[in-house]
């Protein structure tokens, strides 16, 4: 059927200039662009940035930017299949590295897009979100959901750099971006949530009589945890690749409304996925040594490297030692909109 669908070089000229003066284009031509016939045509290419390439040049950023002219210094990586300067990796998600110096803070803002951070580096920085100071350590996954006040400050020697990762080009898209300023927070006089409240998974804090009804009521996944639990389960089982998602410990949904994480241990060997997700991937590699082919492209990568997979990508991982990393995909924006799907290869 789509081979009989009429282009618009079928149509006269001047039919064409009415067209135009009226405001209105032919729904035919474009059909297929727009509706490909049993699965997505995705502009998202696969992605790869290399750690220390980018490390090198956020510290150059360091050196030619304060970070008093940059708010937010930030290097973007952007999705090769729309050029560098594109604000995002995937269709749904941004990624960027940010690099913040000793002594240094970034300014408190909150914003309608929702972020989340994974550390990559260095020791004493901290986030503070609506008055909590959540410790920034290697693999953490620090939340900033929308609407939240946040800012960041560094307390050690070393500079720290972490990946941002936000449903910024939805927002983008819906033209609902915007932020607000305010001065720094002082932060509240306590541990993070994750230290004090949320200890153990399956107990949840209780005061007077009552579950907490705030709507993200733990912001901080300490990376340590997460690798406790991984070997646990890795030594309980054949399966080459052991899994958990990061959830919400009150109500069990994802940590955010549109992007879901999940932290996985692959083992060393080859793993084949057997079916293919509607889901937009990138994963960040906290620690491990491999390749992945995705599609018909082939990405080597290492130690605390970032990639990306498009929807319904195709991919095998060739593991050359145990990794660990970090899954970020849009599941539960598309789970929301009804149209999560797997299918099998």
């Amino acid at each position: 059927m789509a081979s009989n669908l009429g282009t618009i070089e079928d149509l006269p000229k001047e039919y064409i200039e009415k067209l135009n003066k009226a405001g209105v284009a032919p729904l035919w031509p474009m059909m297929r662009n727009v509706l490909p016939h049993s699965i997505p045509n995705p502009v998202t290419k696969p992605g790869f940035w290399d750690y220390n390439q980018i490390k090198e040049l956020l510290l150059r950023a360091g050196e030619l930017t304060p970070v008093e002219k940059a708010e937010r210094r930030v290097l973007v990586l952007s999705d090769p299949g729309r050029g560098v300067g594109a604000m995002q990796a995937t269709s749904t998600i941004y990624l960027g590295m940010q690099l913040l110096l000793p002594g240094e803070s970034a300014p408190a803002h909150r914003h309608t897009p929702s972020a989340a951070r994974v550390i990559i580096e260095g020791e004493g920085g901290y986030t503070v979100v609506d008055g909590e100071k959540l410790p920034m350590e290697e693999g953490d996954l620090v939340l900033t959901p929308g609407g939240e006040w946040h800012d960041h400050g560094h307390e050690g020697d070393k500079p720290v750099i972490w990946l941002d990762a936000l449903d910024l080009p939805l927002f983008v898209y819906l033209e609902g971006s915007y932020s607000e300023e305010t001065d720094l927070q002082t932060p509240k006089n306590k541990p993070d949530s994750s230290q004090l409240e949320y200890l153990s998974s399956g107990l949840v804090p209780v005061i007077q009589g009552k579950r907490s009804s705030i709507k993200y009521p733990m912001m901080r996944f300490p990376w340590k945890k997460t690798e406790e639990v991984l070997n646990k389960l890795s030594n309980n089982t054949n399966d080459k690749i052991v899994s958990v998602d990061y959830v919400n410990p009150e109500n069990g949904q994802s940590v955010l409304p549109t992007m879901g994480f999940t932290g996985l241990k692959i083992k060393k060997g080859s793993v084949i996925n057997d079916s293919v997700l509607s889901i937009s991937s990138a994963f960040h590699i906290i620690k491990g040594k491999g390749k992945t082919k995705i599609n018909d492209e082939v990405i080597n990568w290492g130690n605390k490297d970032t990639f990306t997979a498009p929807v319904f990508a195709k991919i095998e991982h060739i593991i050359e030692e145990d990794t660990y990393l970090i899954h970020i995909h849009d599941k539960p924006l598309q789970e929301k909109l009804g149209y999560f799907e797997e299918r099998s290869l």
